[in-house]
């Protein structure tokens, strides 16, 4: 098998958890009229058919902000901004539906294909389209008639639903529509968020031009807190003040609107750049993505091991017992003791264990088979796990931690553990020392 087809199938089993996770579950894209115009659009929407055809529930809403600016222009209307809102008067709002109408159909004729030796070959999607939005006008804002500009009043999330049990995508544009029959010209970003809401989506997905978010170094956050986010739009939100232009002006609406979804009860936001050919599959097949996570609470959870982890626990030690870092444990010694075990789990795989292995009589416990995936070393995941055992330690009782390695004696050291003598080990676990191993002892009060 050569490398490249090695490759795949590696990667197609990988996969399969996801994909078994996410089929039929309810997303919600987003497509800024930025992204219309992308040359990886065509490379897009063969994702989305491929979604559908995994049996995701997709509902697609589309804005159009720079058609809107090129049909103004050509109209010779000059575009008026107010709170970072379209000001939209009559001969504006004209613009705005041919815009909207012209890119809506652009999105459905994409999804129509069937081309042979394409991916959307065989696909025969059903795209659907209406009146799925009630919008009410924004009014005068701050002195401002912001004309037909509005505001989401109510999304009819029971004929979307009805439409998706059909399999079909649901396409929403950026308009509203009134019981009085006006069209309103709404954000984007806040049609997809009550959208998302209001068919309790499972995930909203907003696509932008950057990949996501980065820290002060430079480095790919792959996953924010919704609190942080609100923090990082902070930020962004002043430094736009003194320059409207900058990129991380399309960056901080999305970042609001992510967290505003979290807040209202959708679980994850995935912010993914439109111009990364594949992003969204590797954002949503791929363990750490391509793009940022939006959460409530962290994905990454510590807790108790049951008898359904015993594969995992091994898979993940295997590793470090051929180096002779750790003990080498049995299958049938790690199922009679999988209650001592403690994980640290991300997306349901296990990345992080550790076990404790309380000595009542001398009220002190155990700390072993500390293991951390490599891929995920270096973060503060380690920390995470001896918290944990600390807080159950204490929970039973014990008042004194003692670990006995060979190769990690520094990094319990950081952590507050200083060297002992063996006479420091309960009576019991001093009998069973294995004096081949010649493990030093580090003892931590609790």
């Amino acid at each position: 098998m050569n490398n490249t087809i090695e490759a795949f199938v590696n990667w197609f089993r990988h996969s399969s958890p996801y994909i078994h996770a996410h089929r039929g579950k309810t997303f919600v894209l987003t497509l800024g009229g930025e992204a219309i115009d992308e040359a990886h659009l065509p490379s897009i929407v063969n994702d989305i058919a491929l979604l559908n055809s995994l049996g995701v529930r997709l509902v697609l809403v589309h804005g159009a902000r720079p058609q809107i600016d090129a049909r103004t222009a050509e109209a010779g209307l000059s575009t008026r901004l107010h709170h970072d809102q379209r000001v939209t008067d009559s001969e504006t709002l004209r613009c705005v539906i041919e815009a909207v109408g012209r890119v809506r159909t652009e999105i459905e004729a994409k999804l129509s294909m069937g081309l042979a030796n394409t991916p959307m070959h065989g696909a025969r999607i059903r795209v659907c389209s209406g009146n799925f939005v009630t919008a009410r006008p924004l009014g005068v804002l701050d002195g401002v008639d912001m004309g037909h500009t509005g505001e989401l009043r109510r999304v009819d999330q029971q004929a979307i639903r009805r439409q998706l049990d059909l399999n079909n995508i649901v396409l929403i544009p950026n308009l509203g529509y009134s019981p009085t029959g006006e069209i309103f010209n709404l954000p984007v970003e806040e049609v997809a968020v009550g959208t998302a809401v209001a068919l309790q989506a499972d995930k909203l997905i907003l696509f932008g031009r950057q990949e996501g978010i980065r820290d002060s170094s430079g480095e790919l956050r792959s996953e924010l807190l919704a609190e942080t986010a609100r923090r990082l739009v902070h930020l962004y939100e002043s430094s736009v003040a003194s320059e409207p232009q900058a990129p991380w002006t399309e960056t901080a609406s999305l970042l609001r609107a992510a967290a505003e979804a979290c807040d209202r009860g959708v679980p994850r936001c995935h912010l993914v750049s439109h111009a990364q050919d594949g992003s969204l599959l590797i954002e949503l097949f791929t363990r750490d993505g391509t793009g940022t996570m939006v959460s409530k609470e962290s994905y990454e959870q510590v807790r108790q091991a049951n008898i359904e982890d015993v594969g995992g626990i091994l898979e993940l030690i295997a590793p470090l017992e051929e180096k002779g870092i750790l003990v080498r444990r049995s299958r049938e010694r790690l199922e009679a003791e999988i209650d001592r075990f403690h994980l640290v789990v991300r997306d349901g795989a296990i990345i992080g264990c550790a076990a404790l292995y309380p000595f009542s009589e001398e009220q002190m416990g155990e700390l072993a088979c500390v293991a951390i995936n490599k891929d995920y070393r270096g973060g503060a995941r380690g920390d995470l796990l001896l918290k944990h055992i600390e807080q159950a330690a204490r929970d039973q009782g014990l008042n004194t931690l003692f670990v006995l390695t060979t190769r990690t004696a520094h990094w319990f050291l950081e952590r507050g553990f200083r060297s002992a003598s063996l006479d420091a080990l309960p009576r019991q676990r001093k009998q069973l020392y294995n004096f081949q191993r010649n493990s030093k002892v580090f003892v931590k009060p609790l």
